[in-house]
Parts: C-alpha cells; sequence; structure tokens
C-alpha cells in the first residue's frame, strides 16, 4: 500500500509538474511571441523615422543648393539590375517642377515614386503602392503635394464658377473634389487650403485602405504621412 501511495503522489507530482512545464511553456511561448511581434513593430517603426529623416535631410541639401547624391552612375545602374529595395514610397503630383528624387537628393533606386496630376489616389497608383509596401518592404509612404498646385487649382475654379472642367481633366474634379468640400469654410487662400486638404485626404485614404495598406499601418509596419511643397523655396513641410 504505501509503495502504492508513493508512486501515486508521484505519479500526480509528475503530472502537476508537467502540466506546470506545459502552462509555463505556453505562458513563455506566447510571452516570447508578443515580444517579438513588439520588438519587429519597433524596428519597422524606427526604419520608418530614419526613412523620413533621410528625406528631410536630403531636401535641406536641395533647398541649400548643396545635392550630394552621386547614385546616379553606371556602376549604381548595373547593382540595380539585380533588383531594389527602395527606402520610400512618394505619391507625387506630376508637376515637372516637384521631381521626388531631386527634391529629396536621391538617387536611383532609392524612392518607388507614384505620380499623378494633383497626386490623388486611382486604382493603379494604390495598387503600386501595395505592391512596394508589401513586397519592397517600403516602411515610409509620403503623399507629395505642392503650393499652387493646377490639378487642385482647376477644381477649385470650376467648384467656384460652377463651370465643368473639360472631359479630359474632369477625373480630377472627381478625385479632389471631396477634399475641396472640406476646405472650403476655412480662412485664407482657397487654392493653398485645398492643396493642404487633400494631402491630407489622401494620405487618411492610404491609412485605411483594405487589405494591404491598413494592416501594415496597424502593424506598425509602415507609416503613410503627408507633406507639402513650396514652389517657392523648394522646402518640403511635414503636414500629415
Amino acid at each position: 500500500m504505501e509503495i502504492y501511495k508513493v508512486r501515486e503522489i508521484s505519479r500526480r507530482n509528475l503530472l502537476i509538474l508537467l502540466g506546470a512545464g506545459t502552462l509555463s511553456a505556453s505562458l513563455g511561448s506566447g510571452l516570447f511571441s508578443s515580444e517579438m511581434v513588439s520588438a519587429k513593430e519597433s524596428v519597422a517603426s524606427t526604419a520608418s523615422d530614419k526613412a523620413l529623416k533621410r528625406l528631410l535631410e536630403g531636401n535641406k541639401r536641395y533647398v541649400a543648393g548643396k545635392l550630394l547624391n552621386s547614385e546616379r552612375n553606371p556602376s549604381r545602374i548595373h547593382d540595380l539590375a539585380k533588383g531594389q529595395q527602395p527606402f520610400a514610397v512618394v505619391l507625387a503630383c506630376s508637376d515637372s517642377r516637384v521631381p521626388p528624387e531631386i527634391v529629396f537628393d536621391q538617387g536611383l533606386g532609392d524612392l518607388f515614386t507614384v505620380r499623378v496630376a494633383g497626386n490623388f489616389l486611382e486604382p493603379g497608383g494604390l495598387a503600386s503602392i501595395d505592391y512596394a509596401v508589401e513586397h519592397l518592404k517600403s516602411p515610409l509612404v509620403l503623399v507629395l503635394g505642392h503650393r499652387r498646385c493646377g490639378a487642385v487649382t482647376a477644381v477649385v475654379e470650376s467648384i467656384q464658377t460652377g463651370k465643368a472642367l473639360p472631359d479630359d481633366i474632369s477625373k480630377f474634379s472627381e478625385a479632389i473634389a471631396p477634399a475641396i468640400e472640406s476646405a472650403k469654410k476655412q480662412l485664407g487662400d482657397a487654392v493653398d487650403n485645398a492643396v493642404r486638404a487633400n494631402i491630407k485626404y489622401v494620405t487618411n485614404e492610404l491609412k485605411t485602405s483594405q487589405p494591404v495598406l491598413a494592416e501594415f499601418v496597424k502593424k506598425g509596419q509602415v507609416k503613410v504621412l503627408g507633406a507639402y511643397y513650396n514652389l517657392d523655396t523648394g522646402d518640403v513641410q511635414v503636414i500629415a
């Protein structure tokens, strides 16, 4: 009997210990997984911040007339033939005065640029941005609008006068009008207010875009920001 009791107690203790070990392992595993996720998000956030800093530092050089980037040579061309890893995505206006690579003093392969007059979001542009974030792992998406944007100006004037835009550029109105409506009651320059409102509107559209960007933003794997380019000074200011 005594031997049986000892064996039974030992067996019971063993099961308890095993159960505790399993629980501990499970908890440990969960904690470890949580820590890993947190660490990944932290690394991603740091990458986004570094990408933004790199852009803004390049813009400062551009404004000062001290361009340093030399990544535009045959050697760089050869290296990029093997693949690309742009550190930022820029959705910019097609305006010839606002080329992202020059404005931010960056070289070949540094930026994944999507350009359309009025820097509004359309299906092809969104698909391109999704691709850059999901497959090229770019940690930053920047919406870049600019002062006295022709596309925004045309839509503002169309709304103010009630005169319809020509068919070939009517899509500007459909895409930009919601942002302009939100800025109607603001004091100051109507076009400049609309430009800024459009930047913020598109930035928010990207942040909430399903199924790709919203999830990456939620997980902290990418940051989506909006910026304003001053045609008169060349300066870029983050506004959203």
